[in-house]
């Protein structure tokens, strides 16, 4: 039998940057550079609406099926031209007023565990930058430092822990103003009683300034949710322990189309596709890059394990052991990294679950009586880190970070005035004691009863001298009980907090 024509692995083409080798000629007669330039080289239609898998992707194609969703009718001649190049000067113009954000050199350490002495380190010297219109994936096994890296890079290190290193933004070292960035937890820090058209609402209402009209406010929250996919469950309650609401994958959608009502020019988000199936983490990632080409965004993701559709839509590749840089570069140049090294990804395997399998020391010991022979993590970590070294990646990365040009500082944006603020969080906190039955309600029905019990109790106790020591005793008991009630509602208010 004749061994199939067909390559280890072929990526599909990506919506936001095409297919392509190491050493690729352009029409120039240059080569493309290791890390891809901020300037696209394909038309706006094709980030939505992809060619089927099965039929040719010529442009027939592509326009008749951008035809057949409804869209502008197809261009020709020098009409379709000027639109592309349109295309390209827009992003090309968002891409320069966009973040670079670089960091040498950067180490990270944490009190050690169980009482010991000393610290322990958990980022050991990591470089690298990300570039705008771009989207660095973080990867690595649980524990080698993804979210660290991500924490420290926003500005959100813990104060038990210490940092050592140069984080630089367009090549100055400052920190990051009002609507400048926005990052995505891991966990869903939202109002479980607002819907989620409410909780999109209130957001762009603190977020945005006053200056915009409230129905552009409320047509980019709209907008938002229906890039998110979330239009059928717009009026659903976002739900949590105690309601029943959304489930967990939306809430995270929900937490994205929050941070993304601003358009920040650097967008971090840790474990994006969390709770999320294969076509939802997909679609979600695909918008989330649609966007950065388009606006010019800097998209920096702490990813655990992405689909092969996902990981194709990555631009820069930061995978991470135990704390140190295994390979940074090219996401589309990681394969052939790993196969040159002697570790070549399986037929028909996901580039990721390959990675992370070579580099995971976690399940080494379990594996001992396994039938399948692979290589020690600790072998492998070690080969790629010296062949990442020797092959003078970390100096290719140092002349990219050093093209780099110094910009002007990032600029504050306008945000919501402080009585709007104060109205918005009023109404909202309202509406939010109202449908929570055990804050409001449950309080109610208590303030009447013990209201009932003080009012027998005191009840006649006359005018004479004995009645003001019973006065002062009811004002003291009252007053002492409000303090307690409100002292119980202290851990509502926490959670409300987190939501901000």
């Amino acid at each position: 039998m004749a061994a199939s024509p067909l390559p280890r692995w072929a990526p599909t083409p990506s919506p936001t940057r095409p297919l392509r080798t190491p050493g690729t000629p352009t029409a120039g007669g240059a080569t493309t550079s290791p890390w891809r330039s901020c300037v696209p080289s394909i038309t706006f239609s094709s980030i939505f609406f992809r060619a089927p898998r099965g039929l040719p992707g010529g442009s027939h194609d592509v326009d008749h099926q951008y035809s057949h969703h409804g869209g502008i009718a197809p261009l020709d001649g020098v009409e379709a031209v000027q639109r592309r190049q349109d295309e390209i000067m827009t992003t090309a113009t968002a891409c320069s007023r966009g973040v670079f954000l670089t960091w040498d050199d950067l180490s990270v350490t944490a009190p050690a565990a169980g009482g010991r002495k000393g610290r322990a380190v958990i980022l050991d010297g990591l470089s690298g930058h990300a570039r705008p219109g771009e989207v660095l994936a973080l990867m690595g096994p649980s524990g080698c430092g993804k979210t660290t890296l991500l924490d420290a890079l926003a500005g959100r290190l813990s104060p038990n822990m210490k940092m050592r290193g140069d984080i630089l933004i367009n090549g100055l070292r400052e920190k990051l103003a009002f609507g400048t960035s926005a990052y995505v937890t891991q966990e869903n820090m939202l109002m479980a009683t607002l819907t989620v058209t409410e909780a999109v609402g209130y957001s762009a209402q603190l977020q945005l300034p006053d200056s915009m009209p409230v129905a552009e406010k409320r047509a980019r929250a709209d907008r938002a949710i229906k890039q998110m996919g979330l239009a059928a469950v717009a009026d659903v309650r976002i739900g949590g322990r105690v309601c029943k609401g959304i489930s967990g994958g939306q809430r995270k959608r929900v937490s994205i189309c929050v941070e993304l009502l601003a358009s920040p020019a650097l967008l971090f988000l840790d474990e994006p596709t969390s709770g999320l199936d294969s076509a939802a983490s997909y679609h979600v990632m695909s918008r989330i890059a649609g966007l950065a080409r388009r606006d010019g965004m800097t998209v920096v993701a702490a990813v655990h394990q992405p689909s092969t559709e996902v990981f194709e839509l990555f631009h820069g590749l930061c995978l991470l052991a135990s704390g140190r840089t295994v390979y940074f570069g090219p996401a589309s140049d990681a394969i052939d990294f790993f196969d040159a090294n002697g570790f070549p990804c399986p037929l028909r395997r996901n580039p990721s679950d390959h990675f992370l399998r070579m580099i995971n020391k976690d399940f080494e010991e379990s594996e001992e009586g396994s039938t399948i022979v692979s290589p020690r993590a600790a072998e492998v970590i070690q080969t790629l880190m010296g062949s990442f070294i020797s092959r003078g990646s970390l100096r290719t990365e140092k002349e990219a970070r050093a093209t780099i040009k110094k910009g002007t500082s990032l600029i504050p944006q306008r945000q919501a005035t402080f009585l709007t603020k104060t109205f918005v969080l009023t109404k909202r906190s309202i509406v939010n004691m109202h449908r929570d039955t055990g804050y409001y309600w449950l309080r109610f029905v208590i303030y009447i009863a013990i209201c009932l019990s003080i009012g027998t109790i005191f009840f006649n106790i006359g005018s004479n001298f004995a009645s003001i020591q019973a006065r002062a005793s009811m004002l003291m008991f009252t007053s002492t009980l409000l303090t307690m009630m409100a002292i119980g509602g202290f851990p509502s208010f926490v959670e409300d907090m987190k939501g901000q």
